[in-house]
């Protein structure tokens, strides 16, 4: 496992958990308003079994650990980490792109992962324009994810490329599901179009409920 960041504790980042959150390097996407763009590239790693004596450690005192990134279905490795920390009596959450459906495949066949928040991040047509690359996998992964039987949830960061009849358009677009979260964007570049509000998302979220009655604001 590439691990290049761990954050120790986090209560938001897993719904009903206390969790620490390890960060994985890489991406097969390039999103221009990614807030992990350090971990593209990232060269600097860490220990592995520093991280995993880190939970050995806090087994108990957590509840859970998510594997994000970066795109953790990148590594080969990943079932492995995910097994050990089964093992260590935590539950797991998954952070995805959907673009890897063998590997969400495999580990929601091995029992591996609690929770997945799969990014839904435009509309499908428009992911090689967003995201550099096409949106292969996504609907794979999202078949998977209905037949899973475990918690999860699509999510969308309102960025200012996405305009509210497009957002309409990729809620129609999907089966109405378990739970759609409207994530507020943080600039992290200069903005050329306007950029949404809290207020915006939350309005937007509210205007949702009639597709897609499990949409809320993550602001």
């Amino acid at each position: 496992m590439n691990i290049a960041g761990l954050l120790k504790t986090a209560t938001i980042d897993f719904p009903r958990r206390l969790a620490a959150v390890v960060f994985t390097a890489g991406c097969n996407y390039d999103c221009g308003f990614c807030h992990n763009r350090g971990l593209l590239d990232a060269a600097d790693f860490k220990d592995n079994g520093e991280v995993l004596r880190f939970l050995e450690k806090r087994a108990g005192l957590l509840d859970g650990v998510v594997i994000s990134g970066g795109e953790p279905t990148l590594q080969k490795d990943l079932a492995g980490f995910a097994a050990t920390l089964k093992e260590l009596g935590y539950d797991v959450k998954l952070d995805t792109n959907g673009s890897n459906p063998q590997m969400v495949g495999r580990l929601l066949d091995g029992g591996l992962v609690d929770y997945v928040a799969m990014d839904y991040k435009a509309p499908l047509a428009r992911y090689p324009e967003v995201c550099g690359a096409g949106a292969d996998g996504f609907l794979e992964t999202l078949g998977l994810l209905w037949d899973s039987g475990i918690e999860w949830e699509l999510r969308t960061t309102v960025i200012p490329e996405i305009s509210e009849a497009e957002l309409r358009e990729m809620a129609e677009a999907v089966s109405p599901l378990p739970l759609y979260a409207l994530q507020l964007y943080r600039p992290v570049r200069i903005e050329k179009l306007r950029v949404y509000t809290p207020q915006d998302v939350a309005r937007m979220a509210e205007g949702l409920k009639g597709i897609q009655p499990n949409t809320l604001a993550r602001c």
